[in-house]
């Protein structure tokens, strides 16, 4: 067995190993239920699923926690009892799981990555905190127009000159506030300007790079930061928001950086994506019963790394 085989036969035999614990688990609820882990010759729960999957009492209370908050929530219980995916993921988002979006998250949990779903949850709490703050605001009428918009009490770094001069404006009688918005609009109106005239040279091509003169026209709008509201990490890809399989055009009106997780959101929102991706992750999901007589390392020379 050559270094290559032996590493493909890892990874393959590895991924087998997880999906049918992830299956084993999923079983785990009903096992309580019925009290089976007496016919096992065990006294619980907790000693059967350690004894026949090494399983940690943790992960055992996570399983049947789960079970009872999805009750209401079929299309996450299915996923949950057939093992097709991992508790780790399904305890992420039990948190903003209801009966209305349930089926939005069991397909995207399906196909994203633990990061992305990390972020996915976050960003979801972040709407809620701040339609409950708007609400308040709106209520109470307390909360100052400006903090609201600059949130969590986040001053602007202003250099020393700058601000100097802009004291020094506003002691002469002038609105620094006209002054700011006039030249904070000549600024989108000149990058506005400035990508219509690009998208004009734009042409159909099959190539994914992105020219310079493009990139950096997004870079003058959003900065380094991912184009997400609130999100504060750089951004490292640039997602085209007009499908690049379909429109083979890097038109800058329709572009805009996003970090890996927001950029793994955004084409799972794409229909498409989705529909494929869902596909290929629940042949995969299936582990194949070792029926060949083929010898294992030969089968795993075949198996692609991840």
């Amino acid at each position: 067995m050559t270094d290559e085989q032996l590493l493909a036969a890892c990874q393959h035999y590895g991924r087998a190993a997880l999906q049918w614990r992830n299956k084993f688990i999923g079983l785990l609820p009903e096992v309580f239920r019925r009290k089976l882990y007496l016919q096992g010759g065990c006294s619980g729960i907790m000693e059967f699923g350690k004894k026949f999957a090494g399983l940690s009492e943790e992960q055992i209370r996570l399983t049947l926690n789960l079970r009872e908050r999805f009750h209401n929530k079929p299309k996450l219980k299915e996923l949950l009892e057939s093992g097709t995916v991992s508790i780790n993921k399904l305890t992420r988002i039990a948190s903003i799981a209801t009966p209305d979006n349930e089926e939005e998250l069991a397909e995207r949990v399906q196909i994203l990555g633990q990061s992305s779903i990390e972020t996915m949850v976050r960003d979801h709490k972040m709407e809620i905190e701040q339609g409950f703050r708007k609400a308040e605001s709106l209520r109470t009428q307390t909360l100052p127009e400006q903090i609201e918009i600059l949130g969590n009490d986040k001053g602007l770094n202003l250099a020393t000159d700058v601000a100097a001069q802009l004291l020094d404006l506003q002691q002469k009688g002038i609105d620094i506030n006209e002054f700011l918005r006039g030249a904070l609009s000549a600024r989108d109106e000149q990058i506005q300007t400035t990508k219509n005239e690009l998208a004009k040279t734009c042409e159909q091509t099959n190539s994914r790079y992105i020219p310079e003169k493009i990139k950096a026209i997004v870079r003058e709008e959003y900065g380094t930061k991912c184009s997400i509201k609130h999100c504060n990490k750089p951004s490292k890809e640039i997602h085209h928001t007009q499908r690049f399989s379909v429109a083979h055009m890097h038109d800058p009106n329709y572009l805009a950086p996003m970090c890996h997780e927001h950029h793994a959101l955004a084409h799972a929102a794409d229909v498409k994506v989705q529909e494929i991706k869902i596909g290929e992750a629940r042949q995969a999901n299936w582990p194949q019963e070792e029926n060949s007589t083929t010898a294992p390392h030969q089968r795993a020379s075949l198996v692609s790394p991840p």
